[in-house]
């Protein structure tokens, strides 16, 4: 398989300034498999130490942080002769060893020639933020789950090419093949063991049970890192992410878990999630000017999943829902959001996105972009049909340069209105540098 984040590796790698690299991600998102097939791909060999239940490579952190004395003892430990031109160090589970984590400072300060790239769960290395986690020592990046074009390319990449190029004229030719291949991924997602399955046996079933079993992983991390008082709380609001997105209004409210819920009682459990990933926080913009932080409001949100496909897993719906039927033609609009969000975050999870609604709610714009020195709303259509009296009201009220509505239609553009296929979210911000945003 192949992960496009890896172009991001060789710039950390060839970087003047290059720090260790910690790289986040949710729990089987596939961190160990990039990590070593990087170093089998950019780098003469590789010293892989994983911590889980592996007292004696803990040890080895427990003395100090003598960095020569730590060098011979993983070199021991891995039998790599461990030189820093061409050896890629790899601490897999970090979370299992804190003096590990700490030590990165200590591998930026006295001995940068190393290269290192640590990996853990979300929910241990977060727990060890505050005591000892080398602040401001390290490079960070964001592992998401694979993205459509990623799926496309373990699958059946025949039309990767002409959607990264944008060349209208054959998606044209193409189009109701790659809606299918969407609709598919709409069921299996982009978890790599999921897609990797797939992609070997095209069993639908035995996907569905990969991604249970991913996600009873998630309940167990939930009883293994979080404190007791607060365990309940986060598995309530996990457990209502996918009901409170079927709702019409998809904003989330304490209340509609349970009669008499309040924000307060679960601001502890909530950043718990979404510090580890689990839940994706996106804020209301009460007005779509720049720059959109000074207009959100923090109180009115919507959660999102990690992964679609898992999203699809806690539907219990079988593949004949999500291949050509309209069984479920309500959360199909849940599903198409959900693929958008994650599509432009794997694009790119530095630009700011949040939602705009009209105050009563009888207007809504899925995502609300702030992209270089515009506010671009992206409307988000699951069928064919886009009449939209929201992104009517939205035009007349703020007069936007642009406009982008996604669905399953073709491309078009109109005087600045332009409909592109749900299928190229991710290709949106190259789009926008190609229209003069």
């Amino acid at each position: 398989m192949q992960r496009d984040i890896t172009e991001k590796l060789v710039l950390w790698k060839n970087k003047s300034d290059r720090k260790p690299l910690i790289i986040y991600g949710v729990r089987q998102v596939g961190k160990t498999w990039l990590m070593r097939e990087f170093g089998g791909s950019h780098y003469k060999q590789t010293a892989y130490i994983s911590f889980d239940n592996n007292e004696r490579a803990k040890s080895v952190f427990n003395r100090d942080f003598d960095i020569g004395r730590i060098i011979r003892a993983l070199s021991i430990e891995t039998e790599v002769n461990i030189n820093p031109a061409d050896t890629l160090i790899i601490f897999d589970e970090i979370q299992e060893c804190p003096g590990a984590l700490t030590s990165l400072k200590y591998f930026h300060e006295d001995a940068p020639e190393y290269h290192i790239i640590a990996a853990g769960s979300l929910l241990g290395v977060i727990s060890l933020e505050g005591t000892g986690f080398p602040v401001g020592k390290v490079d960070q990046l964001s592992l998401y789950p694979m993205t459509f074009l990623e799926f496309l390319k373990a699958v059946d990449n025949r039309y990767v090419q002409i959607i990264q190029n944008s060349d209208f004229p054959q998606l044209s030719v193409f189009h109701n093949a790659i809606i299918d291949l969407m609709q598919q991924y709409f069921f299996i997602g982009g978890m790599p063991a999921a897609v990797k399955n797939y992609a070997g046996t095209k069993n639908f079933s035995e996907v569905r049970e990969i991604q249970n079993g991913i996600l009873s992983s998630y309940y167990a991390d939930f009883a293994k890192h979080i404190p007791s008082v607060t365990i309940a709380k986060v598995r309530t609001i996990w457990d209502s992410v996918p009901v409170q997105l079927a709702k019409e209004n998809k904003r989330f409210l304490y209340s509609d878990m349970k009669q008499g819920s309040r924000g307060r009682e679960y601001e502890s459990a909530l950043q718990w999630l979404k510090d580890t990933g689990l839940v994706k926080m996106l804020n209301r913009a009460s007005l779509p000017r720049m720059p959109l932080i000074a207009y959100q409001e923090l109180p009115i949100f919507k959660l999102y999943m990690p992964d679609i496909g898992l999203l699809s897993a806690r539907t219990g719906l079988s593949p004949k829902a999500y291949v050509g039927s309209d069984t479920f033609t309500h959360y199909k609009g849940v599903l198409a959001e959900q693929f958008a969000l994650q599509e432009l975050l794997a694009a790119n999870d530095v630009v700011p996105v949040y939602y705009w609604a009209a105050d009563k709610n009888n207007a809504e714009i899925e995502f609300v972009i702030q992209y270089e020195n515009e506010i671009v709303p992206v409307e988000v259509k699951s069928g064919k049909n886009v009449k939209s009296e929201s992104l009517k009201l939205y035009k007349k009220l703020f007069s936007p340069k642009i406009t982008i509505r996604t669905s399953l239609n073709e491309y078009s553009c109109n005087n600045g209105n332009y409909d592109i296929p749900l299928y190229m979210v991710a290709s949106l911000y190259g789009f926008l540098s190609q229209v003069g945003l």
